[in-house]
Parts: C-alpha cells; structure tokens; sequence
C-alpha cells in the first residue's frame, strides 16, 4: 500500500488507483467503491483504500490544474449569412467540456477554462464544432492568459512618436512567418501603414482621416494563409477583464 503527505499525517493509497498527471492535463482513476475520506475519518474510520484526500478545508479545490485561454474566431458577424448569437458560441464551447465560458463583445472572443495546454487540438477541436453548428469553416486561433498579457502590453513602432491619427490592429496568425514572409510584411509600409511582426502576430498601425481609416493592404493575398484581426484597444480590455492579476 502506498502512502503521501498531505499536511494531516500519511493516507494510504492503493497501487494504479493514484492520480495521473502529465505535462498538460490530468486523469483521476476511479474505482466503483470510491468513497471520498478526510483525514479525521481516516483515522476513526479507516476505508479499505483512499484515493485522495484533501483534508476540511480543501474540499472546494479541482484535483486537475485548469488553464485559461482566449479564442478569437475569424469573421464571426462579419458578412452576410454569418450572423451567430454570443449564446450560441458559449454552448458550442461548453457542449466540449470547457468550464469557465464566456464571450466579449459580438466579434467572437470565447474565454473558456480547460485541462489540457494543447492549443493546437483544441483550436481543432473547436474548429470542428463549430463547422458542424453553424455549417461553415470558422477558424480559431488561441492565446493563453499570460500570452495575451504580453501581446496587450507590447508596444510596437515606438508608439509614443506617433499622434493620435494613428490606429493599432493586431492580426493573430495560427503560427510564426517564416523569414521570406516577414519581408513581403514589411515591405508593405507606406505613409498610412506600418506593421511589425512579432511572434505569431502582426501589429498593423495604420493612420486615419478624420476618425476613419483609409489604408488599404492587400494582406490576405501576401501573406497566403488564414488569420484574423482585433483592434489593439479591444486586447487591451480582453486582458484587463480575464487574465489573472498575477498575470497582468
């Protein structure tokens, strides 16, 4: 029989019955006479085997880490016949097992919580749901919590020389450009428009006109491949209300 520490003297466990942990997510075994001790019973009582123990004032607390991430879907409300309710994107979220969902603004901002840090199934994963929902390609691009608090943060093009004329958009791509591609990027600068490629985004400021914007880059046929685009200041306000304070 194994033992652990759990702050209450040492509980025994029985063998292959322990939790399993891995890099990225958690699985608890359990048996079909599981029955859940604290350690005051253990002692007055003791069960044939305890899983876990947590002790009085733990009971609340998830045996699994749970990780939070920031979906941003392509072109949700953005086109005729793709029209879809906030509600309708947090079922389809919560339908896959997430925790924790929650949508910002109608541009397709799903906060969600989950067990497993592997972005790239999960944007599959929910690639997949929401082509069978809503009946066309929606597709997804990821950023965990302190990811994202970066990507709020960062500063590109020393921002502070530029005037108020100036608008920030960050373009989220599922991975990094290759170096041939952040040239063709960059070679696209004019007067109204600079960009700065950072890591799997691209930090696009483009100058406006009285309030509007008149820049126009033909970046969907240079850069050959899928992204989606949010203003700076609505990362900013994302950030702000679902990353971590430790984080922020």
């Amino acid at each position: 029989m194994e033992h652990r520490e759990n702050g209450k003297g040492d509980l025994p466990i029985r063998p292959n019955q322990a939790m399993e942990r891995t890099a990225d997510r958690c699985t608890l075994h359990l048996p079909d006479d599981f029955h859940t001790f604290t350690s005051s019973d253990a002692r007055s009582h003791p069960p044939s085997f305890i899983l876990f123990s947590l002790g009085r004032n733990h009971q609340n607390q998830s045996l699994c880490a749970m990780f939070t991430f920031i979906a941003f879907l392509r072109a949700i409300n953005a086109g005729r016949g793709r029209n879809v309710k906030m509600e309708i994107l947090r079922r389809v979220f919560q339908s896959l097992g997430f925790s924790k969902v929650a949508t910002f603004i109608a541009s397709g901002n799903v906060m969600f919580e989950t067990t497993t840090k592997k972005t790239k199934t999960l944007e599959r994963r929910i690639e997949k749901a929401l082509q069978e929902a809503l009946g066309y390609e929606v597709r997804t691009f990821i950023r965990g919590e302190a990811e994202l608090t970066k990507i709020a943060n960062y500063r590109p093009l020393a921002q502070s020389k530029l005037d108020r004329s100036w608008h920030c958009n960050i373009i989220f791509l599922a991975d990094n450009l290759p170096p041939t591609l952040k040239r063709h990027v960059n070679a696209l600068r004019t007067k109204t428009d600079a960009f700065e490629v950072r890591g799997r985004e691209i930090y696009w400021v483009r100058r406006t006109k009285n309030g509007a914007l008149f820049s126009t880059v033909p970046l969907e046929k240079i850069l050959g491949r899928a992204f989606t685009v949010r203003g700076a200041d609505t990362i900013k306000r994302i950030a702000l209300k679902w990353c971590s304070p430790q984080i922020c």
